[in-house]
This record gives structure tokens, C-alpha cells and sequence, in this order.
């Protein structure tokens, strides 16, 4: 679905950060796909959690979405300058947040992970 509105810088700024933040946190905890994925890797498959994440974010290298993202592109509900805008800088972020999270300890992460999950899980539950 095509975003009426105009893109403003204010617009483009936030949508800059958004996929600055997304992507730290994606390489820094594997959140994405990752909050299903990572915890299976780590309780089912005995990975470490540095192992999860790397092997979490090595499947978005793959294009593991392409199938979704044709459904909703037919469907009207793509939004392609948006996804360029917060794409450009989710690159980024995820390099950032892996860099950083590769000179944690894996109890440190594994609480950055759970408070991350938890918070957004709330939020979901109390929003209307």
C-alpha cells in the first residue's frame, strides 16, 4: 500500500533511526525472525547465544522473505520507498549492535534479549 504522505525530512529522519535501531538491535540480539528462532537455537539445538544470533542473521543473508513479501506486494500492502529508507540504515545498525554484542558475555545478552522480548510483549498485550 502506497504511503500518502509526503516524505518529509522530519518523515525520512525517523525512518532512518527506526532501521538504525532495528538493525542494532537485530545484530545485536538477533530480534527479527530472531525472537522465535534464536531461543529455539538456544534451548533446542545447545547453541551459545553468540551462535544463535550469527546463525539467525545469516538467514536473512538468503532470500528467505521473497515468498511473504510477493503476497502482500500483490496485495497492495508493500510500501517500497519506505522499506528503502529504513533498509539503508538497518545495514548499518546490524553491524553496529554486532560488533558490540560480540564483546558481551553470553549471561549480558541473553538478559538483553529476555528484557527486549519481555517489554515488547507487554506492550503488545496492553495496546487496544
Amino acid at each position: 500500500m502506497n504511503n500518502s504522505k509526503p516524505y518529509t525530512m522530519n518523515l525520512i529522519l525517523i525512518l532512518l533511526v527506526v532501521g538504525l535501531i532495528a538493525g542494532m538491535l537485530s545484530g545485536m540480539v538477533g530480534i527479527g525472525g530472531g525472537i522465535i528462532i534464536t531461543p529455539a537455537l538456544v534451548y533446542f539445538m545447545g547453541m551459545n547465544q553468540h551462535t544463535a544470533q550469527g546463525t539467525t542473521l545469516t538467514m536473512f543473508l538468503m532470500p528467505i522473505g521473497i515468498l511473504g513479501f510477493f503476497n502482500y506486494y500483490k496485495a497492495g500492502y508493500v510500501d517500497i520507498k519506505t522499506s528503502l529508507i529504513v533498509a539503508s540504515t538497518f545495514i548499518l545498525g546490524s553491524f553496529i549492535g554486532s560488533k558490540f554484542s560480540i564483546g558481551l558475555d553470553q549471561t549480558t545478552i541473553k538478559r538483553v534479549f529476555g528484557v527486549i522480548i519481555l517489554v515488547i510483549s507487554i506492550k503488545m498485550i496492553l495496546d487496544k
